[in-house]
């Protein structure tokens, strides 16, 4: 292990170290050492504040494998991602948690990223997310509130905020969800960065579950790409990520129409548009006057939410153009 590419030099150039020549050079007779002995061998370098490798750029020419570090750090947790790899697949990743003794391998990383099902709360859905070929079930919390000045905040944590702006667009054109004069925030659990087309549809449901305060089955994921006309459109992978989970006790998936996978034990709801998601997803009224219920929660609290009148005044004050619900 090399630690760090940087503060190693060879006497014979006059450069300083961590200069152009002296990583170049050093970093070539490394490879040579390596290739010769048959060892692994692990350099360390530096970074920028935007992320990326500081230094000259032929030192990623020169290695097979780029691995970086990510994740916030006030969270516990590490994730490891190959952005070059001779050898194997790009894109794919390492998750680990911080402890006493140094990193710790996560076996399962979607409990990692999966919050308490056994918490009742609006504005929640739960994706899976594809990193390579590693699915990662990811729970999404949305919270909607009018705005406090004229122009309403969107804020996306762990996700991209232009893709919240579109989504946001298209519910409100294609839906008729009146969001144009709310506060919206958005984060995806644990701080993981989620940038796939294939969570559009959760952060739909989530947005507008916080919207009419109403709670999500924790036991359905969501997952399909939404189109600028409100198509749920088809995502790679389905199989694995309906696996997936399978295995950690969801029962129904709601997926786009013309994508079959193979019986996994689901319940599986294909569906064509975004407001058909809705449909299927978010209960059209509470239950027992105010409180919500559900099958999978009769020995839990009941839990309340808005009263009625309180939202019927303030879709009042938003002046909706269409009520779906």
């Amino acid at each position: 292990i090399i630690d760090s590419i940087q503060t190693i030099y060879f006497a014979s150039l006059t450069s300083a170290p961590g200069s152009v020549a002296q990583v170049r050079e050093c970093t070539s007779a490394l490879m040579q050492v390596a290739k010769r002995e048959n060892i692994t061998l692990l350099i360390v370098g530096h970074v920028t504040k935007d992320g990326s490798i500081a230094g000259p750029r032929v030192l990623e020419h020169l290695v097979d494998t780029v691995l970086f570090f990510e994740g916030d750090r006030f969270a516990s947790h590490r994730l490891l991602r190959s952005m070059k790899n001779r050898f194997g697949a790009t894109h794919e990743i390492g998750v680990f948690e911080m402890v006493a003794h140094g990193l710790r391998e996560v076996a399962n990383p979607s409990e990692l990223f999966l919050g308490s099902r056994d918490e009742v709360v609006s504005g929640t859905s739960t994706i899976v997310a594809c990193e390579g070929t590693r699915p990662i079930v990811v729970e999404l919390q949305a919270l909607v509130s009018p705005a406090s000045f004229g122009s309403p905040r969107r804020s996306a944590t762990g996700l991209d905020s232009n893709r919240l702006q579109q989504i946001l667009a298209v519910l409100e054109k294609r839906v008729g969800v009146p969001l144009s004069k709310l506060d919206t925030y958005l984060a995806s659990v644990g701080g993981i960065k989620v940038e796939e087309p294939a969570a559009d549809l959760g952060i739909a449901i989530a947005v507008v579950a916080g919207f009419r305060d109403r709670v999500v089955d924790p036991h359905t994921v969501l997952i399909g790409e939404v189109g600028l006309g409100g198509q749920v459109r088809q995502v790679s992978q389905l199989e694995l990520r309906l696996r997936e989970a399978a295995k950690l006790g969801f029962r129904r998936a709601i997926i786009p129409k013309g994508q079959m996978p193979p019986d996994l034990g689901l319940d599986i709801i294909p569906v064509p548009k975004v407001l058909d998601a809705i449909i299927e997803a978010i209960p059209a009224q509470p239950n027992n006057g105010g409180s919500i219920s559900s099958p999978d929660l009769e020995d839990r609290p009941q839990v309340d939410i808005l009263p009625q009148s309180r939202q019927d005044e303030l879709e009042d004050e938003l002046e909706p153009e269409t009520d779906i619900f």
